[in-house]
């Protein structure tokens, strides 16, 4: 096994290699405006550092968010292209899934990321395995206290201490927890997601009021 694992739905422009037992190779940025810029000098430095060719992926793992729209389709598009021209499988993965299984967190807790217009994507998870609601997006004060009042990992929770008062590292997801992830559901026969993206509101972008086709003659 040999997943090449990649992830844009935060700020984080993520990529690692992973052998089926470690993560053999990683890279993160942070930069929410390069994502389709950064991302193929990113799996370039992975597999050099590496030591190894595209052609020896045996399967590729993208984070399908929830996150915004730009972004997201970068590293979806990436991965459908990868798998595309390698004749390999392509495995989604819930983002927020991802930085559950980097938190060092015992017992309940929420994962929040910046979801912008001042509201968080959110899920609560038993533990770094486990997730007991399915992916939300929601102003911080409309969330439940009983679950705000839990530990919390993620960029969101970081941004609103008022609300998760118990806000904890990792901020932005990375691709080794998530290939780590993968790895371990394959390896237990499990299924994963499609790569379909995870949208749970419409894009920013809107077709302006009173836009007029103009068709030649």
């Amino acid at each position: 096994m040999l997943l090449l694992a990649l992830d844009t739905a935060t700020p984080a422009v993520t990529v690692a290699l992973h052998d089926g037992t470690s993560v053999i190779a990683s890279s993160s940025q942070v930069d929410a405006r390069r994502h389709g810029e950064l991302l193929l000098p990113a799996v370039d430095r992975v597999l050099a550092e590496a030591g190894l060719r595209l052609d020896a992926v045996t399967g590729i793992v993208v984070g399908i968010g929830p996150g915004p729209y730009t972004g997201l389709r970068v590293g979806l598009m990436t991965a459908d292209t990868f798998g595309v021209a390698l004749g390999v499988p392509v495995h989604g993965v819930c983002t927020l899934d991802g930085l559950a299984h980097a938190a060092e967190v015992e017992g309940p807790f929420v994962v929040a990321t910046d979801a912008r217009r001042k509201e968080v994507y959110w899920a609560r998870y038993a533990d770094r395995r486990t997730r007991l609601s399915e992916p939300a997006v929601d102003r911080p004060a409309e969330i439940d206290e009983a679950v705000t009042a839990l530990p919390a990992v993620g960029a969101g929770a970081l941004l609103y201490p008022d609300t998760f008062p118990d806000a904890r590292a990792p901020e932005n997801v990375s691709a080794a927890a998530l290939a780590s992830l993968a790895a371990e559901r394959l390896a237990a026969g499990e299924e994963l997601e499609p790569p379909r993206p995870l949208y749970l509101r419409r894009p920013d972008a809107q077709v302006p009021k009173n836009y007029k086709v103009v068709t030649p003659k």
